[in-house]
């Protein structure tokens, strides 16, 4: 499977819900302290046939600031949101030449955005989490933010929608806290001490609406049933330093992948005894995004702050292309 060279350290990548072969790329330069951001769209199919073959960028766009994460839009084959280190959150249109990007600029947040998220049953809203402490519902057919939801009392680092409930979304907080939200009410419906450390990233499973997972600074991934909270279902340890993503499996159920700053991507089966199912080294600095394709079961896709994006599926090896 191919690989790419983002022209700088990578900070997000995603599937497309509608085409198999493209992935979308968030990167940084500097590591996102200072500098410019880039907006990519790969293509796969493109790439040609045989090893070694790189997927080729059809769709860049340079920022005047750092880009933490990207997102594609769950009603619209070519758009797509980036989230910004000015505090903006940038909707692009891929079909667009870049002098027609980005097609909206939604500047409410007071500090770095730090996640987004496309609400996937709904389709028509997405969510933008931000050092603000601060969490925002957009349209994309609206010039400014439906909600604002308040109560975390420091950064929220990511926001993920519940893969079955249309109005219910959880947030990840350096307050050590998950917290699970309805839109149609501006206080949270469950506060979760989910870790002793900061709480860097969270993901609904895709069959049990009820099944939530978190990632902490604490190295470690906790499991939890959302309708008994008192304590962790499952606690997944194995990385060596804060475990930057999760995410749950749209294809296999209680199947994770995460990713760290130990610079490695793990596979997860939280209810098998032997949990870890199989630990990728192919990044040479930390791992900042990872993600699973939701139309090709076990297609895998990761990027870090070495600048690479590689794409492959479950079970071989990244560097084998």
């Amino acid at each position: 499977m191919p690989a790419f060279k983002a022209p700088a350290p990578g900070f997000s990548v995603r599937f497309s819900p509608f085409h198999e072969n493209r992935l979308l790329a968030a990167a940084s330069q500097h590591f996102g302290l200072v500098g410019n951001g880039h907006l990519i769209v790969l293509d796969l199919a493109a790439a040609g046939p045989g090893p070694g073959a790189a997927p080729v960028p059809v769709f860049s766009f340079p920022t005047s600031d750092a880009l933490f994460d990207c997102a594609w839009s769950e009603s619209h084959e070519s758009l797509c949101a980036a989230a910004s280190g000015d505090g903006s959150v940038r909707l692009f249109d891929a079909a667009l030449p870049p002098a027609q990007n980005p097609v909206r600029l939604f500047r409410e947040h007071a500090r770095e955005v730090h996640g987004l998220d496309w609400n996937p049953v709904r389709r028509d809203a997405f969510i933008s989490a931000s050092w603000d402490d601060t969490l925002k519902l957009w349209s994309p057919d609206r010039p400014a933010s439906v909600r604002t939801f308040r109560g975390h009392e420091y950064c929220v680092y990511a926001a993920a929608w519940s893969a079955r409930h249309p109005d219910v979304f959880a947030s990840a907080s350096g307050d050590r806290t998950a917290r699970v939200w309805d839109v149609r009410d501006p206080a949270p419906t469950l506060v979760l001490p989910a870790h002793d450390h900061e709480v860097l990233s969270l993901d609904w499973d895709k069959y049990d609406p009820s099944i939530l997972a978190t990632a902490s600074v604490d190295k470690s991934i906790r499991v939890w049933d959302v309708r008994s909270p008192r304590a962790p279902i499952a606690q997944l340890a194995g990385h060596g330093y804060a475990v930057k993503r999760v995410r749950f499996s749209p294809h296999r159920q209680g199947m994770l992948m995460s990713c760290s700053y130990d610079m490695t991507v793990c596979m997860w089966d939280y209810r098998a005894e032997d949990a870890l199912l199989a630990r990728y080294n192919h990044h040479t600095e930390f791992v900042a995004g990872i993600d699973m394709s939701v139309l090709v079961d076990g297609l895998l896709a990761s990027t870090g702050w070495d600048g690479m994006v590689y794409i492959w599926p479950f079970g071989t090896d990244p560097r084998a292309m």
